[in-house]
């Protein structure tokens, strides 16, 4: 794929509702899809509005639209940075202090035994973002749980108002 850099935005936008383009293009070109997708009223990923269970204005919580877990849930920060050595030291406490509180409601709600936590910001542009991942009683201790095949999204809508209901305080 040539350098996406050289197309306009709608043009990168139908290319990606043709499925000729992903996010790992944009990537490759020096994109952040994360930031391409808010730009363009999800383009890439869809929009997750009906998906996120907390925002200030610094951060976006969602559960991710194709999970590895039930709950699997996605902290990503509004402005851009790369990866976490590029974030202030402030916005890194914010955001581990947030993960924490988020962890515990999942757990809560989900009935999980331990929330795994990752951040795998890799390529010449990616937006950081941490990954809170359920890990289950049935489920083997270890960091296979990181790359458990994905499956799709199924809409709680309890869990998902449980979570925003415990995340407001």
């Amino acid at each position: 794929m040539d350098n996406l850099k050289e197309y306009s935005k709608d043009e990168i936008i139908k290319m990606l509702e043709e499925k000729k383009i992903k996010a790992k293009d944009l990537t490759d070109s020096g994109i952040c899809p994360t930031c391409f997708n808010k730009e363009s009223n999800g383009a890439v990923f869809g929009d997750d509005t009906d998906k996120t269970i907390y925002e200030n204005d610094k951060f976006s919580v969602f559960l991710v639209g194709n999970p590895r877990a039930e709950g699997h849930t996605a902290i990503s920060t509004k402005k851009h940075f790369k990866d976490m050595m590029d974030i202030d030291d402030d916005t890194c406490k914010e955001i581990f202090v947030l993960a924490k509180k988020v962890m515990n409601v999942i757990r809560e709600v989900y009935k999980s035994e331990s929330v795994y936590l990752c951040t795998m910001c890799d390529g010449p542009m990616n937006h950081f973002h941490l990954q809170l991942i359920p890990r289950y009683s049935f489920e083997e201790r270890g960091s296979d749980n990181f790359v458990k095949p994905r499956f799709d999204y199924k809409e709680d809508k309890e869990k998902i108002e449980k979570l925003r209901e415990l995340l407001k305080n």
